[in-house]
């Protein structure tokens, strides 16, 4: 099964996304901060990972950056405030494999996150 890890610190947003791609036959991990989602990364190896910019703490950048260092194969998507695009860019040099903004748009995620499992194939496929 397909792991994919929701990082955000609006319990609603992991909520949603984690109800939504939980429907659809992945198996989902939430953390709220970006200490949470390097332990949940290390301990379930989530090959997908949505993350948010702004967070307290470990910003998403940050986190970002220690999640590629540790699994450099993982699909990071970073999920931002328009306002925010520049920091996008600085993701992108930390292995971003892209973004969507906020609020969620459910076509621009289901892209998003099918962009990225076909860039795991063909080594990984959903089960």
């Amino acid at each position: 099964m397909m792991k994919i890890l929701v990082v955000d610190d609006e319990r609603d947003v992991c909520d949603f996304v984690s109800n939504f791609f939980g429907l659809r036959g992945f198996q989902v991990f939430c953390a709220l901060n970006g200490e949470d989602a390097l332990q949940i990364s290390k301990t379930q190896d989530p090959l997908i990972v949505l993350q948010d910019i702004r967070m307290p703490g470990i910003d998403g950048v940050e986190t970002l950056r220690r999640m590629k260092e540790a699994r450099p194969n993982n699909r990071v998507i970073m999920v931002t405030c328009v306002e925010d695009i520049e920091r996008v860019e600085d993701a992108k040099k930390y292995g971003a494999d892209g973004y969507i903004t906020k609020p969620l748009v459910l076509n621009d995620l289901v892209k998003a996150v099918n962009d990225a499992v076909t860039k795991l194939k063909p080594n990984v496929t959903k089960e």
